[in-house]
């Protein structure tokens, strides 16, 4: 699997580390780029895979509230406010929180 950044990034041994709410996907494209969306189980949607510069390795992903795991019933990604983190460290919901933070930032200065 590829990341934003078009690096394989290897995610084994990431085991969840918290939640984002009140996150639109949107903003996380925005932040991270487009997610991976092959190889998914029918859990999950969507995943961005990212490894920060001290190494730390992080995982976004919806987890069972989107259409593959609900169907029709289930949220578009447009919808979607609430996601996983899932990292090799404990600071990884630390580093995808900032990681947000800037990218809104930066938006907003050249908006």
């Amino acid at each position: 699997m590829r990341t934003h950044n078009d690096t394989i990034i290897n995610v084994d041994g990431t085991t969840f580390k918290g939640t984002l709410n009140n996150v639109r996907f949107s903003t996380l494209i925005l932040a991270f780029g487009g997610p991976v969306f092959e190889g998914l189980d029918s859990k999950q949607d969507c995943e961005w895979q990212i490894k920060f510069r001290n190494g730390t390795v992080a995982t976004i992903y919806n987890w069972k509230n989107g259409k593959n795991y609900n169907g029709e019933s289930g949220l578009d990604l447009d919808d979607i406010r609430e996601w996983n983190v899932g990292g090799s460290a404990s600071d990884a919901v630390d580093l995808v929180k900032q990681a947000i933070s800037d990218a809104e930032v930066l938006f907003t200065f050249i908006s």
